[in-house]
């Protein structure tokens, strides 16, 4: 399951992944916000990333202007993997070597094509695990 979420910055952006996502048949749900109005990315990203915990199966989208807020939010919270992308490689790259289970994305920064592009190439890539796995440990081992 995707798990949604976007502050005023993202709205938008929040709305057109969704959609396309819905379009294809990816199971989401939709944490907010759900009309443009002043929220706190803090509020948004905890949100979103407790809901990603509760089944290892669930990846998150975390929006907002830029995603540095909203990411920097989100890897606060113990057990996320939050990459900020705005490229294609990045996604694969957090995917595959990072077991990233959620991804940031910048509303006012990134046109809907590519960040389509980056949602598509993210969910579609499967974490390679052996040697990578001793890395993605030794990340939650820093966790305090």
């Amino acid at each position: 399951m995707i798990i949604l979420g976007a502050d005023h910055g993202g709205y938008m952006l929040k709305e057109h992944v969704k959609s396309a996502l819905l379009e294809k048949g990816v199971e989401v749900t939709d944490i907010g916000i759900f009309e443009v109005h002043a929220v706190d990315y803090p509020d948004v990203a905890q949100a979103v990333c407790q809901v990603v915990l509760e089944n290892e199966d669930n990846k998150g989208i975390l929006i907002c202007g830029t995603g540095i807020g909203i990411s920097m939010a989100a890897n606060k919270v113990n057990g996320i993997r939050c990459a900020l992308l705005s490229d294609c490689y990045s996604a694969r790259m957090a995917a595959e070597h990072n077991n990233a289970n959620v991804i940031a994305l910048g509303g006012r920064v990134l046109g809907v094509d590519l960040a389509m592009e980056i949602v598509n190439t993210f969910l579609a890539t499967k974490f390679q695990g052996e040697r990578h796995q001793k890395r993605v440990d030794k990340m939650h081992a820093l966790e305090i």
